[in-house]
Order: structure tokens, then C-alpha cells, then sequence
């Protein structure tokens, strides 16, 4: 059988090549660029737990603890207040789940796509084919068909295809699907420095911090990386004014004073210019002098938020920013391609290897889009609450809220409620059918992320939960006390050798786990779980049936395989390899199929407007246009007439600016712009973000 084809070669369509090679699909990634990363300091990841667990499964985990940082606590000051403190648990794998959350992984984004590309090289079972820009598209009843130019311009024929190729996708345009949505949601200027700040290891939120005028939509965070590096962050007001490097390096000065680690002053003496916080610090005045930092690189990052409108065309896929734009209230679009490529990856491992009902293939876009709409729905009843600066009844914008806007903050960047929460698919069509969900109560309902409890595995060897997913369907008996006994008589003993061989008869691969709790459980409760980490039910003791019936609706429901393999093109374990430099019939291509960035583009980043309104309002997922244009129909801000994303800078020790202007980046036009170097030329100060700004975006591809 062909090849999957994934096109683009960012953290998403990397992390689905390899996702796909774990489960023995081959695949063959297409890049456009020469297959080197940008070094850019400033343009960082932060992963959630789910998301660090799924890159480190794909043999990225020693690069996780080498080039990324996991922090202490997460803090938020409101002026010189400490607002709230939430404690990182660290992570240990004989460890029962804690009341403390995990920590989110901080890198920069280089260090996580080298580590991707060089996991990606060991692989035998892909190909990462660069300097190759897609041009177009054919797909029939066996296979798609996609041409490149390039270096390596040829046809590849594929059994599905993927496109994770950025803001900009080429795959998008080449399938007409649109991109509603509203453009320049926020704007943040953004600053990676080594210094010593005076809470090593942890981030804060700081919002209207005294220095930097204190108003209610002035915020500043600070989140440290490794080597004793920094991303400082800073929410711009609404508009186009330009930031100049000048007034960029006076909030870095004005932060890092405000922050500086002075000794207290002696109880009762009332130094004068020293004012305590809530935290036992002293914030000095105007006067204090700037600790020693060393400035590596800024920018500007402009959030966008859209949504495809459909993520499944026959044969074609779509992943990442290809499909998705989000990042506003500390949510992170990287997180959610990322999510994107696990649902994805074992679906279209079922579907290459048996046969795959359109269900199970459907179920990608219902179960995906939906999440990523729902979430974007939570930032549009955030927004007006936490930017604004006005007084609106909480319960008016999101009902039955009973926070402040700090805590939803927190929400946000940490990764909790409906602003960052890992999804549950709670309608999913792969739902197990009536009679065979009744199981008793836990604390995780069915479609939603098991927790990451500590498993023993059939070796004896105990892990964590999500380091067994990715495989099959992980069937987890809940059995307190097994740890005391020795392996070799628990496993013959009770439950286990029935519920072994109901497991061995299972309609898909499946593992057998043992853990000694799981929130909500009673003992002897059975646990059925997704490849992706999503719980499909739970189930009182040991019934086969009932198994086999979840098992077969995890699948998509029956389907024939004859049918399945009707739809394979060539034979099984065909090497990756291009399709022949002829192609097929029409190898030409349809006249006005453009490449990605060409000129007269739709413009799908530019202006909202009537037939461009946000669809995520919606809760089924499906474009709601009269809704979302209700929401946005106003319209924030414009691009170019290609709707092209903003073209940016970065700073070095000093100088003026490089060249500016709509420079036509990897992904046709997601970024350009120039570099301040030591060497700058003479003249009046050119600005950080000409026109427009350049767009940090999750995924660069």
C-alpha cells in the first residue's frame, strides 16, 4: 500500500510522520524549505503534560529534559500584589497522581523541531523529502496523487495525505476549503534575555504592573528557560502603532527594574521608594537601577484566531494552523496541532493496515473541530471581560462563573477549564454503543483524558499511564494491593486470566494494564482506553462482550474489509518512493492552482467580513455563520490583499533596523522582515513590527 503523505515539516507534520512510524506506516514528509530550523530564541513552546508525554513517546524525551525547563509555580502579581500561586508536582513515574498539577514543558521551538527531524532519521519507515513546495492535488478512489516543484519537483502518490504546511496551507487552497475567522485578536511583544530574575525557576503573570503604567490592559509575563534564559512577554494595545526597538527596550528595563531583587528593607525603618507586596518582596521606585541582562532576540507576535471549515476532504486532511489559528489568554495553537496528529496518527494506522470504515476517518474532524471551536468559543467570552478594561457582569459573559479575571488567566496558561483543559470528545461518533457504557462511576467520564496514574505493565515494570499510549487500546484493571504481591501469582490469580483472554480476543490490539487505583474507581473496575489517552469506558469487573463491542465502535463500527482493501493502491509495505516522474493522467495540473504565496491568493487572513465570520459559535462544530457574525462582523484590522501575516524583526545588541515590509516567508508570506543588527545604518528609528507584524505562530512549517 502507498505511502502517507504529510506536507509540511513543522513540529505537526513531524510529530504525525513519527507517530506513524511507531504504528508501522510509512510516510513521506514534503518540505519546502532546505530542511534548516531557524535558531530563534524568542519563539518558544510551551507543552502541556498530554502534549509532552505524546513528543516524548516519539523519542523526543531526552531533548524535552535537555532544551526545555519545567517550572516551579506559575505566579500573578496585579501591581505589586501577589494575585495567586499555584505549586508544580514533580514528575515520578512510581508516583500516585497528586492534588498538584504538573508542570508544563517551556523550549524553544528550534530545539523541538531538530529533535523531531533527528528522531524522524532513524526512522526507516519515513522520508523527509526537502525542497519540495506542493503545487497540486488529485485524488480518486485508491489513493491521492500530489505534485511538487522544486529541486525534487515530481508526483508522490499517497493513501491519504495530510496537510500541516502552516497559516498560509497550500493544501487549503488547493482543496477551496475557507479559513473564517478575525485577525489580530492580540498583539504581544515578545523578548528572549539572560539575566537573574527573583523567582529562579518559576513564571509570573504580571498585569497592570506599576511601571508600566498600570492600566487595566497592560501585562507583562515572564517564563524561564533553560541556561538561565527568559521570554518576557508584553500585551500591546489594541491597533497598528508601531513598537520601535527604542521603546522595546525601554519595557525591558522598566520590567526587569521593577523586578530586581533587592534585599527588604529592616522591618519598621520605611525606606523610602520601597513599597511591600503580598509576597514578603520590595518593589523600588523609579530610581533603581536595571540589573545586568543580555538580550539574544525580540519580535512581535500577532494571535489570529480562524478555523477551517472542514478538516476532511475524501483522502485529504488537514492538521495544525493548516486548520486552526488560536494563542489569545496564554492558550498555545502548538498544544492543539499537536493533539491534532495523535487523534489523527491511529486512525490512519487502522485505516492503512485493515481498512478503515468513513466513520472512523470522519470522527478526525467531528471529534478535533469541535474541541479547537470550543475553545476558541471560551476566548470569545473571555475577551471582552479580560481586555476591555470595563466593568461587565461575569455572569453575563460566561454564565455560572464565579471567578475573577485572574484566575481565568491562569486557566489559560496553565492549561485548566475552557480555556486550556485537555478536550473530551463527549460526542464522539466512535461513542461505544447503549448497554455497553453503564459502568460504574470514576471520576474521568467516557470521551475524556484518562488521568496519569502509575500502571505495571505485563513485564512487571512500573510506568506512567500515558508512556504506554499510542499502540492500541489499552484495556487498565484497577486492582489495589498488586504491588504487594509478587507478579508471577497476581497474574494467574482472580480476575486477570479471564480478563486476559478477553483481551487476546479483542477486534484491535490492546494491552493489558494493572494499576492500584484510579480516581473514583472501585476495585475490580476495568478501564478501556483510547490510543490518543481518551477514556472509551468503564466497566464493572470482567465482561467480554461488552469489551468487544467498545473495541469494535472504537474502530468505527463494522466495517467490511474487502471494502478496505479495495482502496489500496499497490502492494503492502510499498517503499516510500515518488510516483514516477510522468504522474498521473493530467500531470499538469488544473490551470490556476497557484502555489503557496502566490500572488491574488484568497484572502483568508485579511479583514472578517460577512461571509468570513467566525463559525465556532456553534456547538456541534458546524459553521454557524449568522452566530459568528453576530460575534465579529466587525471586523479587527486588515492585511494585504493576499491577507498576508505581518512581517517582523529581531533585535541584537544594537543598530537600526534591517529591511522591512511584506517579505514572502516558508509558508508564503507567514513571515519576512528584517534583523537589527550591531551594524545598523544611520537615520530616524525603524520599527520592530513595520506595517505588519510578524507572526510567531505555533507552527512555522
Amino acid at each position: 500500500m502507498d505511502p502517507v503523505i504529510v506536507v509540511g515539516a513543522g513540529p505537526v507534520g513531524l510529530s504525525l510522520a513519527l507517530a506513524l512510524a511507531r504504528l508501522g506506516v510509512p510516510s513521506v514528509v514534503l518540505d519546502e524549505t532546505p530542511g534548516q530550523e531557524e535558531t530563534r530564541p524568542a519563539r518558544t513552546a510551551v507543552l502541556r503534560p498530554d502534549t509532552a508525554a505524546f513528543v516524548g513517546r516519539l523519542g523526543c524525551a531526552d531533548a524535552l529534559e535537555s532544551a526545555g525547563t519545567r517550572w516551579a509555580a506559575w505566579r500573578i502579581m496585579r501591581r505589586r500584589r501577589l494575585v495567586e500561586r499555584v505549586a508544580f508536582a514533580p514528575r515520578t513515574p512510581d508516583d500516585a497522581a497528586g492534588s498538584a498539577p504538573a508542570s508544563p514543558v517551556h523550549l524553544p521551538q528550534h530545539a523541538l523541531t531538530r529533535a523531531l527531524r533527528a528522531a524522524l532519521a532513524r526512522e526507516k519507515l519515513a522520508e523527509v523529502v526537502t525542497g519540495s513546495r506542493l503545487a497540486d492535488l488529485e485524488q480518486d478512489e485508491h489513493g491521492i496523487s500530489a505534485h511538487t516543484r522544486g529541486p525534487n519537483g515530481t508526483w508522490w502518490r499517497g493513501s491519504y495525505l495530510i496537510g500541516c504546511d502552516g497559516p498560509r496551507s497550500t493544501v487549503r487552497k488547493l482543496l477551496d476549503i475557507r479559513f473564517p475567522g478575525r485577525t489580530a485578536v492580540e498583539r504581544h511583544a515578545v523578548a528572549a534575555l539572560r539575566c537573574e530574575l527573583p523567582w529562579p525557576g518559576e513564571a509570573l503573570l504580571h498585569r497592570s504592573p506599576p511601571r508600566q503604567g498600570g492600566g487595566p490592559g497592560s501585562e507583562v509575563s515572564a517564563r524561564p528557560l533553560a541556561d538561565g534564559l527568559w521570554r518576557l512577554d508584553w500585551l500591546l494595545p489594541p491597533g497598528r502603532e508601531l513598537v520601535t526597538p527604542d521603546a522595546l527596550v525601554a519595557r525591558i528595563r522598566d520590567s526587569l527594574a521593577g523586578w530586581s531583587g533587592a534585599s527588604p528593607a529592616e522591618p519598621g525603618t520605611g525606606s523610602t521608594g520601597t513599597v511591600p507586596d503580598g509576597d514578603g518582596n520590595r518593589w523600588h521606585g523609579p530610581g533603581r537601577l536595571v540589573p545586568p541582562y543580555e538580550l539574544l532576540d525580540t519580535g512581535v507576535h500577532t494571535v489570529h484566531h480562524r478555523l477551517a471549515r472542514r478538516w476532511r476532504q475524501g483522502r485529504a486532511f488537514l492538521a495544525g494552523d493548516a486548520a486552526h489559528l488560536l494563542g489569545a489568554l496564554g492558550t498555545q495553537g502548538l498544544d492543539e496541532g499537536l493533539r491534532d496528529a495523535e487523534n489523527l496518527a491511529w486512525k490512519l494506522g487502522l485505516a492503512w493496515h485493515h481498512g478503515a470504515s468513513e466513520l472512523l476517518l470522519d470522527s478526525y474532524q467531528a471529534e478535533r473541530r469541535g474541541a479547537v471551536a470550543a475553545r476558541l468559543r471560551a476566548a470569545d467570552q473571555a475577551l471582552p471581560l479580560l481586555r476591555d478594561g470595563r466593568s461587565v457582569r461575569w455572569r453575563t459573559v460566561l454564565p455560572g462563573a464565579a471567578r475573577g479575571r485572574s484566575t481565568l488567566l491562569t486557566d489559560g496558561h496553565l492549561g485548566r477549564g475552557p480555556l486550556g483543559a485537555p478536550p473530551a470528545y463527549a460526542r464522539t461518533p466512535l461513542a461505544p454503543p447503549a448497554g455497553a457504557a453503564d459502568g460504574p462511576l470514576v471520576e474521568t467520564v467516557p470521551g475524556a483524558p484518562v488521568v496519569d496514574v502509575a500502571v505495571t505493565a505485563s513485564d512487571g515494570s512500573v510506568v506512567r499511564l500515558h508512556d504506554r499510549l499510542g499502540q492500541g487500546l489499552l484495556v487498565i484493571l484497577v486492582a489495589p494491593g498488586t504491588t504487594v504481591w509478587d507478579r508471577r501469582h497476581w497474574q494467574s490469580a482472580g480476575l486477570m486470566p479471564r480478563l486476559t483472554s478477553a483481551v487476546a480476543a479483542l477486534p484491535m490490539s490492546a494491552e493489558l494494564l494493572v494499576t492500584e487505583s484510579y480516581p473514583g474507581a472501585a476495585a475490580h473496575t476495568v478501564l478501556l482506553v483510547r490510543p490518543d489517552g481518551h477514556l472509551v469506558t468503564a466497566l464493572a469487573g470482567v465482561r467480554p462482550e461488552e469489551m468487544t463491542a467498545c473495541a469494535e465502535a472504537v474502530r468505527g463500527g463494522a466495517h467490511g474489509r474487502g471494502a478496505g482493501a479495495a482502496r489500496r493502491a499497490g502492494s503492502e509495505g510499498a517503499p516510500v518512493r515518488p510516483a514516477g516522474a510522468g504522474g498521473p493522467a493530467g500531470a499538469g495540473g488544473p490551470a490556476g492552482l497557484g502555489t503557496s504565496g502566490t500572488s491574488g491568493a484568497a484572502p483568508e487572513l485579511g479583514r472578517t467580513d460577512a461571509s468570513d465570520a467566525p463559525d465556532w459559535s456553534e456547538a456541534s462544530g458546524v459553521a454557524g455563520a449568522s452566530d459568528g457574525a453576530e460575534r465579529g462582523g466587525s471586523g479587527e484590522g486588515t492585511t494585504g490583499a493576499d491577507g498576508a501575516t505581518d512581517s517582523g524583526g529581531a533585535m541584537g545588541a544594537g543598530g537600526a533596523t534591517g529591511a522591512s515590509g511584506a517579505a514572502e516567508g516558508r509558508n508564503g508570506g507567514a513571515e519576512g522582515g528584517g534583523t537589527i543588527g550591531s551594524a545598523g545604518t544611520t537615520g530616524a528609528p525603524s520599527p520592530v513590527d513595520p506595517v505588519g507584524t510578524s507572526m510567531l505562530h505555533s507552527e512555522s512549517d
